[in-house]
């Protein structure tokens, strides 16, 4: 079935949800399973891609609005209209290659911060789609990478707390506004 929720590819003035950004505590708390697909969901579902589309975003996890649910939205060309978004609810990473690479990742939740991060190259999850319908899905490259990337906004981890470079990371969190005591290393 394709994706039955419209939402104009396009930056609304005022999006309808607001973005939490690194230091708030929400983004720490792992979010909750959901236990029902409904139209509640669905409805949350466009109210987190308009805010992604109007923040120039690729992915968005619903903890990033401030909402403890196991939600995800990721659109990686999102100046194609003919590319329909991806919804992944309770999303599962069954398997990552062994092969990894670097990349630089930012994220919604830190604006202006760019930096590397090492990540499986290849990954295959298990989800549900916005009909609640039982789906799995190989995905590498950009994909996989936002996939990853979002799934550990559901488990409250942030992309800096995957960072080697810490000295390139406190800088880059210091040019921005961010405190580096926000950061909980992971690697």
């Amino acid at each position: 079935m394709p994706l039955e929720i419209a939402v104009e590819k396009k930056k609304l003035k005022n999006p309808p949800l607001e973005l939490h950004y690194l230091g708030d505590r929400v983004l720490r708390q792992p979010a909750k399973r959901i236990s029902k697909v409904d139209e509640e969901i669905r409805n949350l579902v466009c109210e987190m891609l308009q805010t992604m589309y109007s923040n120039d975003g690729i992915g968005l996890a619903a903890p990033q609005v401030g909402v403890h649910k196991q939600l995800i939205v990721i659109d990686c060309e999102p100046e194609n209209a003919a590319n329909p978004p991806l919804v992944l609810i309770n999303p599962t990473i069954k398997q990552f290659s062994r092969e990894l690479c670097v990349a630089q990742e930012g994220c919604l939740s830190i604006p202006a911060v760019y930096l590397d991060v090492k990540r499986p190259q290849v990954i295959e999850i298990s989800y549900k789609d916005e009909h609640g319908h039982p789906k799995t899905l190989k995905a590498g490259d950009l994909l996989g990478r936002c996939i990853q990337h979002e799934i550990d906004h559901l488990n409250g981890v942030v992309f800096v707390d995957r960072v080697e470079n810490s000295l390139a990371l406190a800088q880059e969190l210091a040019k921005q506004g961010f405190s580096y005591q926000a950061v909980k290393s992971i690697v």
